[in-house]
């Protein structure tokens, strides 16, 4: 029986993906929940499992086609359990010398081999010689599995817009050009980026931060920390916790601008930007107010270790009511980083550094750490913002206030 594999909903909003890589090409056998192909889109990476046990007879879309949610986008042929199958009977009559022959030779030509050779239909002859391609190049779509003009016009096409795999000769001027097409996740950043800065009013105060509180907490419980729960204590738990402080002290960086509203809310969804193999992405801490620091390490952990292998849910990156950006893990010194809408802020941490400051008359050196937040002025007054950025600085600096909630 054959099963059409269909892209499935993979997200709000999203209406198609492009096709990524086939894990498994045409004629190989798939077990059922295996793996087929890979589909990206705006928000994700997400795998299509088989629905059957069978054989992948057709794929339609090929990487870097798109398709909309619920096209079809290749068959499978089921295949029947073996138990099932009647024994074959023994073939005892005499072999014809075409038999014979092709024994001696020891190669029959396979369904897969006739398929290389399709019918082509006149029209689409006229379009191979003129775009100079040959039929086996060409997926043929037709009834009967015959070649058409528009399958030659399609194959045209593709392979105009993407990258050439040949090797290239050697340039003599050493001014070469590499044509890459952006992923959907690079398209949608990049719209994502430059709508924040059309429509909204953005803003950005900066602040310092002496982590020595932080980094003298973290030496010493280490150990401890670790041997419980399996994972290191870093300082981007010290961070959502101060976020969600500060955020219910100034519930204005908190809210949204919908339409002439302003839509103030009484959760902290904290997303947390972490480097994936297809880019930057930011997937949501929910409900951070309710996370002990081991629960929003091991979620971040999570995060990042999915991210890389390219396995982050759609959901994991919709929604968030504020979000951190740490640049200092790549060594940024300083940046304004952009709200990421409709958010109303965000908050840009940085490199620490062992910096000369004044304490008590006298110069001494302590880690320091820039913090940036940038702010939507529509909903965000600046005196609101100072008091927010001040508020997580002194909240880190003495982070034993945020077990006391003083």
């Amino acid at each position: 029986m054959s099963i059409e594999l269909k892209v499935p909903a993979v997200g709000e909003s999203i209406t198609e993906v492009e096709i990524g890589e086939w894990l498994k090409p045409e004629g190989a056998t798939i077990a059922k929940d295996e793996n087929v192909v890979s589909l990206e889109s705006e928000k994700a990476t997400v795998e299509l499992p088989s629905p059957a046990a069978g054989k992948l007879t057709k794929i339609l879309k090929q990487k870097g086609q798109t398709a909309a949610v619920g096209e079809v986008i290749g068959y499978l042929e089921e295949v029947e359990s073996r138990s099932e199958k009647p024994a074959a009977p023994k073939d005892t009559a005499p072999k014809s010398k075409e038999t014979s022959k092709i024994e001696g030779n020891g190669h029959k030509p396979s369904s897969t081999e006739r398929e290389t050779k399709p019918f082509v239909m006149p029209a689409a002859q006229r379009e191979l010689a003129t775009r100079n391609l040959k039929a086996e190049e060409v997926k043929a779509t037709g009834p009967g599995g015959r070649l058409l003009k528009e399958d030659v016009m399609r194959q045209a096409e593709q392979t105009e817009v993407e990258p050439s795999t040949a090797p290239q000769s050697p340039s003599t001027t050493g001014r070469e050009e590499e044509v890459i097409p952006m992923t959907p996740l690079r398209r949608a950043v990049a719209k994502h980026l430059v709508e924040a800065q059309q429509n909204a009013a953005l803003l950005t105060t900066i602040n310092e931060v002496d982590m020595s509180g932080v980094m003298s907490l973290r030496k010493e419980y280490q150990p401890a920390f670790q041997e419980k729960y399996g994972i290191k204590l870093g300082i981007m738990s010290f961070f959502v916790k101060a976020c969600v402080d500060a955020l219910k002290l100034i519930p204005q960086v908190n809210a949204e601008v919908r339409g002439t509203n302003i839509i103030y809310r009484n959760y902290y969804d904290i997303g947390v930007a972490v480097g994936g193999g297809k880019g930057l992405v930011v997937p949501v801490i929910r409900n951070a107010e309710r996370l002990s620091f081991a629960e929003v390490e091991t979620t971040i952990s999570d995060f990042g270790k999915r991210a890389k292998e390219n396995k982050l849910k759609p959901d994991d990156l919709q929604g968030g009511t504020f979000t951190i950006s740490n640049g200092g893990i790549y060594g940024s010194l300083l940046s304004t980083p952009i709200v990421n809408a409709p958010q109303s802020g965000i908050l840009g941490l940085h490199a620490i550094q062992d910096r000369p400051v004044a304490r008590e008359g006298n110069v001494v050196i302590r880690p320091m750490m820039y913090i940036a937040l940038t702010y939507d002025h529509r909903v965000v007054d600046g005196r609101e913002a100072v008091t927010f950025l001040k508020r997580i600085k002194d909240v880190v600096e003495a982070p034993a206030r945020m077990l006391l909630e003083i």
